[in-house]
């Protein structure tokens, strides 16, 4: 989609584009390390927690746009740090037939993830390194209403069903397609995408509830070329590139924004409501604890 999207920017504009498709936290990482001297201008998509987190660690800059004006609120930087772009559900994905051949059920609850008939059978991103993962963690303490305790007795439960903790949020999509792992947790966009091209899998929502994205732009700090950075930021929430992200079954934020008629919509779940300004400046902190009494552990 970047490709795709990027490249009519430059057939537009006359601007040519350079980028490295990062996941969230390694997009984080990588700032981190070029904060004395930025390769990049512009922060383009991502989870949104992750752009707050940024905003955090001084890795970003105010933008006031004015493509952005019509956009919600709720969806936009009170500061204009950053701009959410679409919204995207989190699911759980499951291939059918897989699914049947271990005699297993699509997951339909959180709950149902601890089930020991689901030992070794999902697949999921690693929150270190993807700001889907983390969404999955944030999301578990609103379920537990705030107890970061039970969130994280979850997550240790679950750890013991968990085969992989992959590097991108997107990937465990692909190997739920091909039935290399018959379940896997991430966002139904991604899931939609396989589905698409045929594959033969269910799409369910989890029943006690189910946050989601709100991936998002930045300005990065200190990016050598800010004009054109700028340009491209206005143009990513105008018409041409809400089109081809819609072909690509995202849900805009943007008022009017074209909606793909095989779309996963926000109605089909639980939406928990989430405090992202919360969730983004404890990021750090939370990783930090999965990673410690998780992730290191395996």
């Amino acid at each position: 989609m970047a490709k795709e999207l990027f490249a009519q920017f430059e057939k537009e504009t006359g601007v040519t584009v350079k980028f490295v498709r990062l996941s969230g936290g390694e997009a984080i990482t990588r700032m981190e390390a070029e904060k004395a001297n930025p390769q990049v201008s512009v922060w383009v998509g991502g989870v949104g927690l992750d752009h707050i987190a940024g905003k955090a660690k001084g890795l970003t800059v105010p933008y006031i746009s004015r493509a952005a004006g019509t956009i919600p609120k709720i969806y936009r930087d009170p500061e204009n740090y950053w701009t959410g772009i679409y919204i995207g559900p989190l699911t759980f994905f499951t291939n059918t037939k897989r699914a049947a051949e271990l005699g297993i059920k699509p997951p339909t609850s959180w709950a149902d993830l601890l089930k020991p008939e689901y030992k070794g059978l999902i697949r999921v991103s690693n929150p270190g390194t993807s700001g889907t993962a983390y969404n999955m963690i944030t999301t578990l303490r609103y379920v537990f209403k705030g107890d970061e305790e039970k969130a994280f007795d979850y997550l240790k439960k679950l750890d013991k069903n968990v085969d992989q903790y992959t590097r991108s949020g997107a990937a465990y999509a692909a190997s739920v397609s091909i039935g290399e792992i018959p379940v896997g947790i991430g966002y139904a966009h991604d899931q939609v995408k396989m589905l698409s091209q045929g594959v033969d899998a269910v799409i369910t929502a989890p029943a006690e509830g189910s946050g989601f994205e709100l991936a998002s732009m930045s300005m990065v700090k200190g990016g050598t070329d800010q004009v054109n950075g700028k340009k491209l930021y206005d143009w990513m929430l105008g018409k041409s590139a809400q089109q081809i992200m819609s072909n690509y079954f995202l849900l805009m934020v943007a008022p009017g924004a074209p909606i793909h008629p095989k779309a996963y919509p926000l109605s089909n779940i639980n939406a928990l409501e989430q405090d992202l300004q919360w969730d983004g400046q404890n990021k750090t902190r939370l990783v930090k604890r999965w990673n410690d009494e998780i992730g290191s552990l395996r």
